[in-house]
């Protein structure tokens, strides 16, 4: 098929994987960014769902320039353990995704903010956020957001469809 940009499949869940839900639930896995309006859509249906959903970050500075800092900032916190409730909040209030509101959120989750500041700069938590990005990329993932059920990639013009489906 000449438009399948695929290089390689999606990778199945590992262990360090951003995971929500019951684990006999119909799994998706998300590619997303936190500045994508469209992404904060699907997660707002997404948690109506009975799924299992696994959070990948797709966090292209070339499409929304802030994405990539509130990636590795939502890695940091999830060494902290809040990487769902961080989300959450991220989504909940995309107008509000500078340092001041994520230190708001941090201190609301009563993480360590010196703990927050150092970890979402460490090369590891860069690293973590390209590998998403990489593998989306090897899997033909374009644009966020990008659903995965069953193995198909699910693009954003077509991802209300499958959201209607699983609610119905």
């Amino acid at each position: 098929m000449a438009d399948d940009l695929r290089s390689a499949p999606v990778p199945p869940v590992r262990q360090d994987d951003h995971v929500r839900g019951a684990p006999d639930a119909p799994l998706i896995v998300v590619y997303g960014d936190f500045t994508c309006p469209a992404c904060a859509t699907a997660h707002a249906r997404l948690a109506a769902l009975p799924v299992r959903r696994v959070f990948r970050h797709f966090a292209l500075k070339a499409k929304h320039p802030r994405a990539p800092a509130l990636a590795a900032a939502a890695e940091a916190v999830a060494l902290q353990g809040a990487f769902w409730p961080f989300h959450d909040a991220l989504y909940a209030d995309q107008g509000r995704l500078d340092d001041p509101h994520l230190w708001a959120h941090i201190e609301a989750l009563g993480l360590d903010l010196e703990r927050f500041e150092r970890d979402r700069r460490d090369p590891a938590t860069q690293a973590r956020v390209q590998r998403d990005v990489r593998d989306g990329l090897r899997a033909g993932v374009a644009l966020t957001p990008t659903l995965v059920d069953d193995g198909e990639l699910v693009a954003a013009t077509r991802t209300s469809a499958i959201l209607d489906a699983f609610g119905s």
